[in-house]
């Protein structure tokens, strides 16, 4: 089920009576064990079963690495971990995609081979899941946390509803302690956990799919031909478009938790106010930059072995980043675009690594990474690399039959709501959601939050999937 439906609303509502009965802290643990498998077998039941394999394994994996006296037994009880979960995600994700490219290589070579046609189905979230289940037992592994006492804990940290299926992705050691011991939001948690929960439904329903989807489906997926004005403003909408839609996912999903009295991280930091590319990525998707970085980036060299390897270590990182993203080239290429940001940031720090901007040029070099990263979303919308270059090219005033595709008013539209959130994104760069609700005076808030929940119901409609759930 989605955050933005009825059935949600009254699963959530049934989930926090059940939470705050004087019941067991065990017993009200299993219960929320219990909702989250329900939870996610509301959209495939048989994918449970890829739930309850990852758990086990990586359970007994880590508890045979904590007992295992030989190196050799340590790397076999790892890399047991690791080839089931990347097994998994291999096949459901991109066996399709594999096979596909086998094929035109040996088309490619003059040998006639057709692949099977596999219509193999994604399991929603399985990309978060394995990684939040992978850092499990590479922690233990590297000897940098202690597996769980509980095995219900680990279960439930697995499955725990509100980051299941599209993050933030979380670490056992952010999480685990929480179940440990009885928890119930305060009544300030649950207020703020609910407005949260509405702010986030809000970014998804009335600005993503209400304002901007339409803008951006009718230039990326039309078939007309845009000219520049259409091709800039569907890029704009789409950036938009997609942070309304994964922030908004997250917001919700930290709002829940913290109703039910749980702390999960962070995932966005204001990114459209970014000075640069690292900055840009300590912004967006947080708990995914943090998980390439601590098992990917590092383990290939870091920063530690001079700076070839480290632009080596980048470019992978980004890649491999990109492809985590969807079986398709164009993500690669979108993951390669930011890798080559990175490496060129990094040149221009240790030549210019003494120069500090002053307040306009800092909002200069924020433009331009906006402007530059406004590029690669043209790779990461785009479903093949023909549309992405058509959009390019209107973007670059190339495409010589190009037509009107937008009507003023959604021009106007995308112009106010991407105008807005990079403002807000500005204004609130160095400060952080809780302070500024703080200055806020109760009435207005609650006028504020009245107003963002009545356009969430006269927008609510067929309550689309979010985004991100395809990864």
């Amino acid at each position: 089920m989605v955050f933005n439906s009825l059935t949600f609303a009254v699963f959530f509502a049934a989930v926090l009576l059940l939470h705050n009965l004087p019941l067991a802290w065990r017993t009200r643990k299993i219960n929320l064990l219990i909702a989250s498998y329900v939870f996610y077998a509301a959209w495939n039941p048989p994918f449970v079963i890829l739930l309850w394999v990852s758990t086990v394994v990586d359970w007994w994996a880590a508890k045979k690495l904590v007992d295992a006296q030989r190196p050799v037994a340590r790397h076999a009880w790892m890399l047991l971990s690791v080839v089931a979960n990347l097994g998994m995600l291999g096949y459901f994700k991109y066996g399709g995609f594999l096979l596909e490219n086998f094929g035109a290589l040996m088309a490619a070579l003059g040998v006639v081979y057709r692949p099977p046609s596999l219509d193999i189905v994604l399991p929603v979230g399985i990309s978060f899941y394995t990684f939040a289940t992978m850092s499990y037992t590479l922690d233990i592994y590297l000897r940098r946390a202690q597996p769980a006492r509980s095995f219900l804990d680990y279960a439930l940290f697995v499955t725990f509803f509100p980051h299941l299926v599209a993050g933030p992705i979380m670490r056992p050691t952010e999480l685990v302690p929480q179940f440990e011991t009885p928890r119930r939001a305060s009544a300030n948690q649950l207020a703020f956990g609910l407005a949260l929960m509405t702010l986030g439904l809000f970014q998804k329903v009335v600005l993503a799919d209400g304002f901007l989807a339409g803008p951006v489906e009718a230039v990326y997926d039309g078939t007309k031909i845009p000219g520049a004005l259409d091709a800039w403003a569907a890029t704009l909408a789409f950036r938009g478009q997609i942070f309304c839609d994964f922030a908004g996912y997250s917001t919700t999903a930290i709002g829940a938790a913290m109703c039910l009295g749980f702390a999960m991280p962070d995932n966005f930091r204001f990114p459209y106010a970014a000075i640069g590319f690292s900055d840009f990525w300590k912004r967006w998707h947080i708990t995914l930059s943090a998980w390439l970085r601590d098992y990917l980036y590092i383990p290939l060299g870091g920063n530690r072995q001079g700076e070839a390897r480290t632009y080596l270590a980048l470019m992978a990182t980004m890649l491999l980043g990109g492809l985590w993203h969807g079986a398709s080239w164009t993500f690669v290429v979108w993951g390669g675009l930011h890798g080559i940001y990175l490496v060129a940031e990094r040149l221009l720090r240790r030549r210019f690594g003494g120069w500090h901007p002053d307040p306009p040029a800092s909002f200069a070099l924020g433009m331009l990474t906006f402007a530059l990263i406004n590029l690669t979303w043209v790779f990461f919308r785009a479903k093949t690399f023909g549309g992405a270059w058509l959009v390019l090219e209107g973007m670059f005033g190339l495409n010589a039959k190009a037509v009107p595709i937008l009507p003023a008013v959604d021009l106007i539209a995308v112009a106010v709501i991407v105008g807005g959130i990079v403002a807000a994104h500005w204004l609130m760069r160095e400060r952080t959601l809780e302070t500024l609700l703080e200055r806020v005076p109760a009435p207005l808030l609650g006028a504020i939050w009245a107003c963002l929940a009545f356009a969430i119901v006269i927008e609510q409609g067929s309550g689309s999937a979010f985004i991100y759930f395809q990864f």
